[in-house]
């Protein structure tokens, strides 16, 4: 019984002891933390609209097609397992820069776009924060929309920027502050970079016009050759937002045209389904081939030990899809069936509020805001609530992903919001 107590005690000792003793319980992840409970959950009435993942009608996930083709044909080259180079597949990243500035873009014709694979749009964003924390010489911080992506302030801060936020979003009006927003840009620092969510905003689905992304356009922009700002764009919805791809790309390819140099963040995961295949890539303007080239070997100098290379066959999927005419045009048409089946759980949840529960209240945002989420402005206690009592989860802030809906929920959801 003593030598058995001695060893308890020790083993306590040891535990107590432990190196990492000290390391505090770290908090679930705000969108990843709400699946975890979704699972938990044995309701049948469940409904998960945390996570930005696309669902079909029958809620379930969703393999496009020509993603499907795209696996066959590779399947039939019967291709390698090499290493990609660190920038990653150059049939793919070529064709990538082309869909988000164009073909006819000034730089991509004079090759003058620096551009990289990466692990999806947070590789991509984690990558341009390091470039700019390293070689940007003008600032070291980066201005976000507030509210913006939850994952955006420590990908930014771990890559070594200060992060400010700027006015984006109304809470009365349920849209954008674009006053706000013209103003506190106006009055950023000169040369401070400035994160722009290209289309499809993430968390509210407010976006601007045309018009107004000309303006803000010519805020950021100063006379003379220098810029008031740096544009960085983070572009994860492309296609996704209003079901065209040209549409989505107006805000890059008109600050290109108007002579900004920008930085640009991809992610193939929404447009292409391949959110497990972490597809992405990050690309800046240059002035110059010449440039290019310096700016492309300071890309690998960032990548190099941060991970090597990117994987291959994700990247192998989208370049197939975009490198190939009909391949491509049947993958728009199955983007804009997303975006429409999007559309079309808007204008549903906007109808049963209004006409068929006379539910009080404005609820005409659900209808303006665009893309994938919605933002209710509902607060945390309230989120929690629903999530206890009536076993619907979305994030705290508000944030619901409106591909979580469809005609078998969306009467239940309308019911208990």
């Amino acid at each position: 019984m003593l030598s058995i107590a001695r060893r308890q005690i020790n083993s306590r000792a040891v535990r107590s002891a432990s190196i990492w003793a000290a390391v505090a319980q770290g908090p679930p992840d705000a969108i990843l933390g709400v699946t975890e409970a979704f699972k938990a959950d044995k309701d049948p009435k469940k409904i998960n609209l945390g996570v930005g993942a696309y669902r079909d009608e029958n809620g379930k996930p969703y393999v496009l097609p020509s993603v499907k083709k795209a696996e066959e044909i590779m399947a039939a080259a019967m291709g390698d397992k090499e290493y990609l180079p660190i920038t990653g597949d150059a049939g793919f990243t070529k064709a990538a820069a082309k869909l988000a500035y164009g073909a006819d873009s000034a730089p991509i014709v004079d090759g003058r776009i620096a551009v990289t694979q990466s692990i999806s749009g947070t590789g991509a964003l984690r990558i341009g924060g390091a470039f700019l924390a390293r070689h940007y010489p003008h600032s070291k911080t980066i201005y976000l929309p507030v509210p913006s992506w939850g994952n955006h302030t420590p990908i930014f801060r771990d890559s070594g920027l200060e992060v400010k936020g700027y006015r984006y979003f109304d809470k009365k009006t349920v849209g954008l502050d674009f006053n706000g927003l013209i103003e506190d840009l106006k009055n950023a620092p000169e040369r401070s970079i400035v994160l722009l969510h290209a289309c499809a905003h993430n968390p509210t689905g407010v976006d601007p016009t045309q018009e107004q992304w000309k303006q803000i356009s010519d805020v950021v922009k100063a006379s003379g050759y220098e810029k008031k700002l740096f544009p960085f764009f983070d572009m994860a919805y492309q296609g996704f937002a209003s079901g065209s791809t040209l549409r989505d790309a107006f805000a890059v390819r008109y600050f290109v045209e108007q002579g900004h140099q920008v930085a640009l963040s991809q992610s193939f995961a929404k447009n292409m389904g391949l959110y497990g295949e972490r597809v992405g890539a990050f690309s800046l303007t240059t002035s110059s081939p010449e440039e290019k080239a310096r700016v492309d070997s300071q890309l690998k100098i960032v990548i190099r030990p941060m991970y090597s290379n990117p994987p291959l066959h994700g990247a192998r999927i989208a370049g197939t899809i975009l490198n190939d005419t009909q391949l491509y045009a049947q993958w728009e048409a199955e983007v804009k069936g997303m975006a429409d089946r999007i559309i079309s759980m808007r204008d549903a949840l906007y109808n049963k509020l209004t006409h068929d529960l006379n539910t009080p209240g404005e609820w005409g945002h659900i209808k303006s805001q665009i893309g994938m989420f919605s933002f209710t402005g509902l607060k945390p206690e309230q989120t929690k609530a629903l999530a206890e009592k009536a076993h619907i989860y979305m994030t705290g802030d508000g944030r619901i992903s409106m591909a979580g809906l469809n005609a078998h929920n969306i009467g239940y959801f309308a019911e208990e919001d």
